[in-house]
């Protein structure tokens, strides 16, 4: 009697073959990962590409840079509804929401769209729309979620390593235009707290916008261009990355406040007057819940808002964002961020596009910002006290960039 041979596998034999496989596939799998991450990075850098190159055309049609906070405003003053109940200061008025007008406060991603292959929504914007309410051409204020340019996500504005998404935001960007290494009024038409009258004059108010411009992109109107630029445009960002806000507490996305309420001279003096409501056992996160998470950072693209689409250089990448507990921007430490491993990308002013590490010198944080009426380090038009760093983000204080970064 012949016996049939068995050809199969023992149970022990496939435990084995499993277990060889599963060590495999842990051993790939961070190496896949990491492949994932590089191209995502690289898109990335990729959109950050196409923003520079829309940013020249721009140039090249206009002689100028887009605007970081123009647009419309209504007639009567307050750009309200009702505007004429609303008997305010014209210059406090730019912070008022309005469903006629956008009362300026338009993004220069705005302007930049038909540069960015985006005529359609261009065309949304341009032009008087009925879709979803009555609207002027411009639109409304960048707050309203029923203007559908506004809500609008657009993938050029986003990096594909950011999660971000849905409400509270509007149309988020993971990019914003650099304003330099000051903060102080740079981002603000008129408050009390330039002057001893209630409703300041635009001269008055000016006064401190002009010490703190000091970045690539001024605000309000401001016609800046190539030229402008003195330190020269490879030498200066023009605008940074950033991370949206995923509802996580993360430090460097949304504030928890300075622990001073709205005394926007303590944090213009300290650039780290936030850092003690960190979690020291998170490091990444603050201790409590984060304020305002509704003006988190990258919340609107269209919105000129510092905290929406601004960035700077006072504090290194991937550090906290600080800001007044109403958090609106007279002062908003906004450095810049990304969620790659170890810096972010900026694009510089002639359109290369760089990674810029967490660890790039920064000089002394603690030292307080320029501002019109600071002395020494701090006086207008002096260099950056923050280092290299601060350095690359300023456009005309005739710094010299020796260091390769």
């Amino acid at each position: 009697m012949v016996r049939q041979k068995n050809y199969g596998f023992t149970l022990v034999e496939l435990l084995v073959v499993i277990a060889i496989i599963g060590v495999l596939v842990g051993l790939l799998l961070p190496a896949v990962q990491a492949a994932r991450e590089a191209a995502r990075r690289m898109s990335c850098s990729n959109n950050f590409k196409q923003i520079g190159l829309a940013m020249h055309n721009y140039h090249s049609a206009y002689q100028l840079l887009p605007t970081h906070g123009a647009g419309t405003i209504n007639g009567t003053g307050a750009g309200s509804i009702p505007a004429a109940t609303v008997p305010v200061n014209a210059v406090q008025s730019r912070w008022r929401d309005s469903l006629v007008c956008n009362n300026s406060k338009l993004s220069a991603f705005v302007g930049l769209m038909p540069f960015m292959e985006q005529q359609a929504i261009w065309e949304q914007i341009s032009n008087p729309s009925t879709d979803g309410g009555t609207w002027n051409a411009m639109g409304p204020t960048p707050n309203r979620l029923d203007y559908k340019p506004w809500a609008t996500n657009i993938p050029a504005l986003r990096c594909p390593s950011d999660p971000g998404q849905g409400l509270p935001a509007s149309g988020r960007t993971n990019y914003g235009a650099c304003l330099g290494d000051s903060v102080f009024a740079s981002s603000m038409l008129g408050d009390s707290i330039y002057s001893d009258d209630a409703n300041p004059t635009p001269a008055a108010a000016s006064q401190y916008n002009r010490a703190s411009h000091r970045g690539f992109f001024k605000m309000w109107n401001n016609k800046g261009n190539f030229r402008d630029c003195l330190d020269g445009l490879s030498n200066t960002i023009a605008m940074g990355e950033m991370i949206t806000y995923l509802g996580d507490r993360d430090i460097r996305s949304s504030t928890q406040g300075s622990g001073g309420g709205n005394n926007a001279t303590l944090i213009r003096d300290n650039p780290l007057a936030c850092r003690g409501q960190i979690d020291p056992a998170r490091p990444r996160f603050w201790s409590g819940t984060a304020q305002r998470e509704d003006r988190s950072r990258g919340y609107r693209w269209a919105d000129v808002s510092s905290v929406f689409s601004s960035t700077f250089t006072i504090l290194p990448p991937n550090s906290e964002i600080c800001g007044r507990s109403n958090f609106n921007d007279i002062v908003i430490i906004g450095t810049m961020s990304s969620q790659h491993q170890g810096g972010c990308h900026v694009l510089m002013g002639d359109g290369a596009v760089k990674f810029i590490t967490d660890s790039i010198e920064a000089g002394d944080p603690s030292i307080g910002g320029v501002w019109k009426d600071g002395t020494g380090v701090r006086a207008p038009g002096s260099i950056s006290p923050y280092g290299l760093w601060g350095a690359l983000g300023t456009s005309a204080s005739k710094e010299v960039i020796s260091e390769e970064f």
